[in-house]
């Protein structure tokens, strides 16, 4: 079956925004935005913003900061850096936006995650921890905070 060249063009969008979730992936903690985003894919900003949320059903910013919070939930597992320092650590620049943020998608303060998931994480692999307290996307937080025990 022959590619039609609106298929093709498709198959190179999302190429294109698999090159930009890999890079959000791997440069979470670096001060990354969509304007940032859309340079290095040589496109507008809202170009961008519109494909990636029809690739993956969010925009940009929000894949960026459900990794950046992801990777602070480990950080406060691990219960030897502060907030401020993991909210730093992580890439945010402002502490009341990584404190909401982090609220929304892991439904406690990241105060209140810091305090109960390290006790609660002790003695279980960080793989296993990970997995179990992946964020909720989409302003969909749990009701009650993830148990690990």
């Amino acid at each position: 079956m022959a590619r039609t060249p609106a298929d093709e063009q498709r198959l190179r969008d999302l190429a294109l925004m698999r090159r930009v979730r890999d890079r959000i992936d791997r440069e979470y903690a670096q001060p990354l935005d969509v304007q940032a985003l859309a340079r290095g894919a040589h496109m507008s900003a809202g170009h961008l913003s519109r494909a990636f949320r029809r690739a993956y059903g969010e925009s940009p910013y929000s894949y960026l900061m459900t990794r950046r919070i992801e990777r602070a939930m480990a950080l406060l597992r691990r219960g030897d850096l502060s907030v401020t320092e993991v909210c730093f650590a992580v890439g945010c620049q402002s502490l009341g936006t990584f404190s909401t943020r982090f609220t929304e998608l892991v439904g406690v303060p990241p105060s209140v995650y810091r305090r109960e998931s390290a006790q609660a994480a002790a003695g279980i692999p960080s793989c296993l921890a990970k997995q179990a307290t992946r964020p909720v996307r989409n302003r969909e937080a749990r009701d009650i905070a993830p148990s690990l025990t």
